[in-house]
C-alpha cells in the first residue's frame, strides 16, 4: 500500500502526485504507465494546479507564494538548476478552449466589454495576425508561440529566447520591480525567485507585469494592458516519450478582459533533433526581410497579405536590400545577404 502525502509547501495536487508514483510502481512490475486523462497535443502534460486560494491580484498570490516558501533559495551558478539546450512548445491546455465550445463561446469567462470585442474578431472571419508589422508576440502568447526556445538561467536572471520576434523574456531573481521608462513592454517586467517544492523540487516562481495588450494566440481574444501572470516554473518527466520536460503552472490575472484569473499548464520539450542537425538560433530579422503588408476590404475587414517574388515591392532575404544600404552603389560586389546563393542548396525548390 502506497500512501500519499500533500506537503505544505508543496503546490501539485495529490491527483498528479498519486498518478505519478503509481506509474513508477508499473514500470517497476514491467507494466506500461497508464495513458494520461484527456486530449493532449503531444506526451503527457501534467496537471493543472488551481492556486491555494482566491487572490484578488496577482501581487497577492506572489507575495503568498514567497511567503509559504519562506523567501525561496539563492542559487550560485553551480546549483542554479540548468534547462540548457534547444526546446519547442508541447503540449497545453490554453489557447480558444478556455473560451469557447462546440457552442461559441463560452459564457462568464470574459468580461462583457472583451467578449463582445472577440466576437467582433470572429464575426469579422478574416486572416489577420498583428505579427503583420514585426511586433512581437509578447505575453501571453509567448507561452504558446510553436518556435523554438532557450532558458539561460544564472543565480541574478533567467534569460528565455523565443526564436520569433527576438522575443526575450528576462527574469530578474530575488528582485523588485522596475520602470523606468513610464510605458509597458511586449514581455512585460517580470522579476522571480527559486524555491525547493516538497513534490516538484526545484521550482521559478515569475512575477509578470507591466504589459502590453495583447492576445493568447492568433484568433483569440485580446487581453488588456492590466494583464498579469504568476507563473510555476518546474522540470518533470515525460512519461509518454520517456524524456525531461520544463513545464508551467501559470495563473492569468486582468480585471478588465477576464472576470476571474484562469490557470493553464504549458509544457516544453528538448530539440535534441534540431541541436543535432545543427540548427541554431539566429536574429530575427523582419524589419528588413518583411514581405507581409496590411490590407482592408471594402467592409473594412483587415487581412494579412503576402508580396511574392516578381511583385512590386518583394524584398529578397538572400540577396540586397537597397533600403538597408541606400548610400552605396546598388551594383557594389559583396552586398548580398548569402553570398553563397547558388550553392546553398543541394536540392530543388
Amino acid at each position: 500500500m502506497i500512501l500519499y502525502r500533500c506537503f505544505a509547501a508543496s503546490l501539485a495536487a495529490c491527483v498528479f502526485l498519486a498518478s505519478t508514483a503509481a506509474d513508477a510502481q508499473r514500470r517497476g512490475s514491467g507494466e506500461e504507465p497508464a495513458p494520461p486523462p484527456g486530449p493532449f497535443q503531444r506526451g503527457y502534460l501534467p496537471e493543472t494546479f488551481m492556486p491555494p486560494e482566491a487572490f484578488a491580484t496577482s501581487t497577492a498570490h506572489y507575495e503568498y507564494l514567497l511567503d509559504m516558501y519562506e523567501g525561496g533559495v539563492e542559487h550560485s551558478h553551480e546549483s542554479v538548476p540548468k534547462w540548457e539546450g534547444v526546446w519547442s512548445p508541447a503540449s497545453n491546455n490554453s489557447g480558444n478552449r478556455l473560451f469557447m465550445n462546440e457552442d461559441g463561446i463560452i459564457e462568464d469567462v470574459l468580461t462583457p466589454d472583451y467578449e463582445a470585442a472577440f466576437q467582433y474578431r470572429r464575426d469579422l472571419g478574416v486572416d489577420y495576425d498583428r505579427l503583420t508589422t514585426c511586433e512581437p508576440a509578447g505575453l501571453p502568447r509567448w507561452f504558446l508561440e510553436p518556435y523554438t526556445r532557450e532558458f539561460v538561467n544564472t543565480p541574478s536572471q533567467s534569460w528565455w529566447l523565443n526564436d520569433l520576434g527576438n522575443d526575450t523574456r528576462r527574469i530578474y531573481i530575488n528582485q523588485e520591480h522596475q520602470n523606468i521608462d513610464g510605458t509597458h513592454y511586449a514581455a512585460g517586467d517580470s522579476v522571480g525567485f527559486w524555491a525547493e517544492d516538497g513534490e516538484l523540487g526545484d521550482v521559478l516562481v515569475v512575477h509578470t507585469v507591466d504589459l502590453y495588450p495583447g492576445d493568447y494566440f492568433r484568433g483569440t481574444p485580446p487581453t488588456s494592458n492590466q494583464f498579469e501572470t504568476v507563473e510555476i516554473w518546474y522540470e518533470y518527466w515525460d512519461r509518454d516519450e520517456d524524456e525531461r520536460r520544463i513545464a508551467v503552472n501559470v495563473t492569468f490575472y486582468d480585471e478588465l478582459s477576464l472576470l476571474e484569473p484562469v490557470t493553464v499548464t504549458y509544457a516544453f520539450r528538448p530539440r535534441n533533433d534540431l541541436e543535432t542537425a545543427g540548427y541554431r538560433i539566429r536574429h530575427w530579422e523582419c524589419e528588413t526581410n518583411d514581405n507581409t503588408y496590411l490590407t482592408f476590404d471594402d467592409e473594412g475587414r483587415p487581412s494579412t497579405q503576402y508580396r511574392l517574388p516578381g511583385e512590386e515591392g518583394f524584398v529578397d532575404p538572400r540577396g540586397v536590400d537597397r533600403m538597408r544600404n541606400p548610400d552605396l552603389p546598388p551594383d557594389l560586389l559583396g552586398q548580398e545577404k548569402n553570398p553563397v546563393f547558388d550553392d546553398a542548396f543541394d536540392f530543388q525548390f
